[in-house]
């Protein structure tokens, strides 16, 4: 077996696991709240602009990726990459950590307490259809993606990088999808946070 292969093999069973536990575990603390098990803790209710704006950042960071790996500068795209993917860490934490303490906030819900004026409820309506679009396509995304980029990244660890670019094809739009309509879905619900 040429070296290769091995690195790609080593990481397989990690790239399974994790492509498997993450949308999982995440799914599972998304109904889990910390107050369930008795901790008196305060809704973490500063983290969504933040993580919103991780999701911003990565954006960034991975379309200066992809100009600087044309440009031919391979440390700088590898260092980017590498900072894209502590970026999508740092905001799966953070997202857990509000949704484990926060209750979730539904599009539309003006006030709170379920009174909204029919001008108001009307105007939501049409928008609302967007939004749910945009957050299914992003959520089903962003369980997709999490294969992809730790298979991507494998293979440019494993310098194997003319199948790295034919991978990172596909990873590259998908990945900036998510952080994009990460940003979009926040914009779109922030008015309606407590």
């Amino acid at each position: 077996m040429d070296n290769t292969n091995a690195i790609e093999k080593k990481y397989n069973i990690w790239i399974i696991i994790l492509s498997l536990a993450i949308p999982l575990v995440v799914a599972l603390l998304m109904v889990v709240k910390l107050k369930d098990f008795g901790f008196d803790v305060k809704p973490l209710t500063f983290l969504p602009p933040i993580y919103a704006a991780i999701n911003g950042i990565t954006a960034v960071v991975l379309i200066v990726a992809v100009r600087a790996i044309k440009n031919g500068k391979q440390d700088l795209h590898e260092k980017l990459m590498k900072f894209a993917i502590c970026l999508s860490v740092a905001f799966l934490g953070m997202y857990v950590a509000y949704h484990m303490t926060s209750e979730s906030t539904a599009f539309g819900d003006l006030n709170h307490d379920g009174v909204a004026d029919a001008m108001e409820k009307a105007k939501v309506g049409g928008i609302r259809y967007l939004y749910y679009f945009i957050l299914l396509t992003h959520i089903l995304l962003s369980v997709i993606i999490i294969p992809f980029v730790l298979l991507t990244y494998v293979r440019a660890l494993s310098k194997s990088f003319l199948r790295h670019k034919k991978l990172a094809r596909i990873t590259y739009p998908m990945w900036l999808y998510v952080a994009v309509t990460g940003v979009i879905v926040y914009l779109m619900i922030s008015p309606y946070y407590n």
